[in-house]
């Protein structure tokens, strides 16, 4: 007799195939990878319409997280439901992060890795990227006076008070001050496919984003763990980064080098390396979570802290996805969400000026050579990697020259 087999059941497979390929060759940063997905889902296996992508696109840059990570999810949502949601970010997320454990092993067993050319040349490509984020960000996001208002003050708030508490007031107030002081314009309406899954699922994740976000902290100061506190610290910094990318930046520096866990020149160091490699910035945190100190770091820190950025996005994706042609439609919504981006590029550049700036320009040839490469960013559109490339090499050429 002929066997007769389910056409969905292996779906997820080749959910996890696809983005393991993209995985591997995402280089470019987020609007890079939502190319990619277009070119891979849209035109190429006709996954979905232009259209519908358009919207998950749209949906993704509404919510707080890193966008493109998301746009993946919920591709692998529409296509397998919830396990093809989690197949589409082991796949696109696998292959960064364990380069970036490879890239963190490598400077715990190099030791003294603050002084070297090369590390010092990461740090100009930091400065480098996220000059041109700020830019980029600032052109697209604050278009009038009041954003730009906006995006000054909590700049000043968060270098006159760096801490993540701040951080969090600067991305609050932004958001009341959207509501209350931009015009209120709301979108068209589209048509919106019905989720593999009931709203009571999409409820519960959003109780659960909530739970984690406002009870984590105070669970961790009870209990002492040191474990639970770094799994809170990243899943409030994945919680909190609207806009996503380079915006994670200045959160993971309040929670990892502003609480002691970690030396700034590590940091900037591994920032640099995560624009060298495919997938998504926020595979960062693996980096971070294998170099903390104390334990859990290693292979297990690098897990908790890579799980923790990255549920937020999840959960906030389930449980919004069902609402989401209604909250689309909400003139308020989109006018705080004009607020709250304006002050997420205050954030941002508060984060370029200290830790980023001050911490890797040491002379006019460094200025130089960070100028250079935003300029090549700005200008001609080079790769990310082209950047950390020159950066490196410019570094360690005036550091052979030098004689040191």
């Amino acid at each position: 007799m002929p066997t007769h087999t389910n056409p969905t059941r292996h779906r997820w497979l080749d959910v996890f195939l696809a983005f393991l390929g993209l995985g591997l060759t995402s280089f470019g940063g987020p609007v890079a990878h939502l190319a990619y997905f277009r070119r891979a889902f849209v035109e190429r296996r006709a996954w979905l319409t232009e259209a519908e992508y358009a919207d998950l696109v749209a949906l993704c840059q509404f919510l707080p997280g890193p966008a493109s990570s998301q746009v993946g999810m919920a591709l692998g949502l529409r296509r397998a439901g919830v396990r093809g949601a989690l197949a589409a970010w082991v796949g696109f997320t696998l292959p960064s992060a364990l380069l970036m454990i490879a890239a963190a092993s490598g400077v715990a067993a190099v030791g003294g890795v603050a002084q070297t050319a090369w590390v010092h040349g990461l740090k100009l490509a930091a400065v480098a990227v996220v000059a041109h984020a700020v830019w980029t960000m600032g052109r697209q996001l604050c278009t009038g006076p009041t954003t730009l208002g906006i995006a000054v003050a909590a700049a000043a708030a968060c270098i006159a008070l760096p801490s993540a508490w701040a951080q969090l007031g600067a991305i609050a107030a932004g958001g009341l001050l959207g509501w209350l002081l931009l015009p209120r314009v709301a979108a068209v309406a589209a048509a919106q496919e019905s989720p593999p899954y009931r709203r009571r699922w999409a409820v519960c994740a959003l109780v659960i984003f909530a739970i984690g976000l406002l009870g984590l902290s105070p669970l961790a100061a009870w209990t002492g763990s040191h474990g639970l506190a770094v799994f809170d610290g990243f899943y409030r910094s994945g919680a909190l980064v609207f806009g996503g990318g380079h915006v994670v930046l200045p959160l993971l520096d309040a929670e990892t080098v502003g609480r002691g866990w970690l030396d700034a020149d590590t940091f900037l160091a591994g920032y640099g390396v995560a624009q060298a490699v495919p997938g998504p910035l926020f595979t960062f945190a693996a980096f971070l979570g294998f170099s903390m100190t104390p334990a859990p770091n290693g292979w297990a820190g690098a897990a908790i802290a890579l799980f923790g950025i990255f549920l937020p996005s999840f959960l906030l994706l389930v449980g919004t996805l069902p609402f989401w042609d209604q909250l689309r439609r909400s003139a308020i919504a989109r006018a705080a969400l004009g607020g709250i981006n304006a002050a997420v590029v205050g954030l941002l550049a508060a984060a370029f000026y200290h830790p980023v700036l001050t911490g890797a320009v040491r002379s006019p040839t460094d200025a130089g050579i960070a100028a250079v490469g935003a300029a090549a960013l700005l200008a001609t559109k080079a790769p990310s990697w082209v950047v950390v490339g020159f950066c490196v090499a410019g570094a360690c050429a005036v550091r052979a020259l030098s004689g040191g």
